[in-house]
């Protein structure tokens, strides 16, 4: 399978070294910079922009998760359990594990019939720190309800449940439902998966390497009512529509996914994934946009999104206030004292 054709202006190498995508400034100085790699698709396949290497496959970790999603509704599991909108969004989330989170999750799971023991994610703390260390005071332990990938799992488990399969081992990447959740990644990237298997992801769930160019081109089917069906556009449409509804659930308070879905008013939806991936999608337009950062900083992927949304075009002056935060983003010391800087390169992404 092609990953996207080629446009004219794409550059593309196994081993290339990829540019300098975001620098780091102290006092008007570069202290440090960051190269990556940028993939701008629409939903035919056709790459509109390519920088650096767009093919090598990279993994997208939790950037995958509303086309993992997909599976839930598209199985009949999401109606069958009647699984709200909130549910739906938590099921796309990297989330905070607030209270809020826990209280969807929780109930979600009790619906199923099952709780946090069910979960093969594990736990860890909030990823936010007020939450955690107010957890720490109360002498609070997190579960794996408090995951920032409970609500996939549970996502997971539904259709496990719908399916009559066992719950036991659905992490596993030769089980029914990530089967499923495989095949459609495969579909929407247009990309063959690694024939000796995935590898594993923090959740214990399979994490599937693609190509930067094919994640691009799922986000743009996934924003593009005119998919590969019918089925798919539904469910790719109940599935941003809840995200949209619902940025809270999709990360938490100050996180760059739900401050830019926010302020984005429907136009831009995007979902960060571990180690400097990042990925949106633009329904009005039909186009996807993926980054991947080569050094994992998330600190840059945040940056080099704003700033290829920014040279997109086509958004509200309010979305492109927030989205100017994180395209010039000010660094500060532990005064509070503005100390630098962290922008795009010069030239950066074209």
């Amino acid at each position: 399978m092609a990953c996207c054709r080629e446009a004219p202006r794409v550059n593309i190498g196994r081993s290339m070294t990829n540019p300098v995508a975001v620098e780091v400034l102290r006092n008007g100085r570069i202290e440090s910079v960051h190269r990556g790699a940028v993939a701008v698709c629409d939903a035919q396949g056709q790459l509109r922009l390519a920088v650096g290497d767009v093919k090598t496959p990279i993994f997208p970790r939790s950037a995958l998760k509303p086309i993992q999603a997909l599976t839930l509704v598209e199985t009949g599991a999401a109606d069958a359990f009647v699984v709200t909108g909130e549910e739906l969004a938590l099921a796309c989330a990297s989330h905070n594990g607030e209270a809020k989170h826990i209280a969807v999750a929780t109930d979600w799971l009790a619906r199923l019939e099952l709780d946090a023991r069910a979960l093969a994610c594990g736990p860890h703390w909030s990823l936010s720190e007020p939450v955690t260390l107010a957890m720490a005071r109360t002498g609070s332990e997190p579960s794996a309800i408090h995951n920032n990938c409970s609500g996939k799992h549970a996502g997971m488990l539904t259709t496990a449940r719908h399916l009559g399969v066992d719950v036991e081992g659905y992490e596993a990447p030769d089980h029914p439902v990530q089967i499923k959740i495989g095949e459609a990644i495969s579909d929407l990237t247009d990309h063959d998966l690694d024939v000796a298997g995935p590898a594993v992801d923090g959740c214990s769930a399979p994490a599937y390497a693609v190509p930067l160019c094919g994640l691009a081109r799922a986000f743009a089917q996934l924003s593009h009512l005119n998919s590969n069906s019918d089925a798919r556009a539904l469910a790719s449409q109940r599935v941003t529509s809840a995200m949209f509804a619902n940025p809270f659930l999709v990360a938490g308070t100050d996180r760059y996914c739900t401050n830019v879905i926010e302020a984005g008013e429907g136009r831009v939806l995007v979902k960060t994934g571990a180690e400097g991936v990042m990925a949106a999608a633009l329904p009005e337009i039909g186009v996807g946009v993926a980054v991947k950062i080569d050094d994992g900083a998330r600190r840059a992927a945040e940056t080099a999104m704003a700033t290829i949304l920014l040279e997109i075009g086509g958004l509200a002056e309010s979305t492109r206030d927030t989205l100017r935060k994180y395209a010039a983003a000010t660094t500060r010391n532990w005064r509070g004292q503005v100390v630098g800087t962290i922008r795009a390169a010069s030239g950066f992404p074209s």
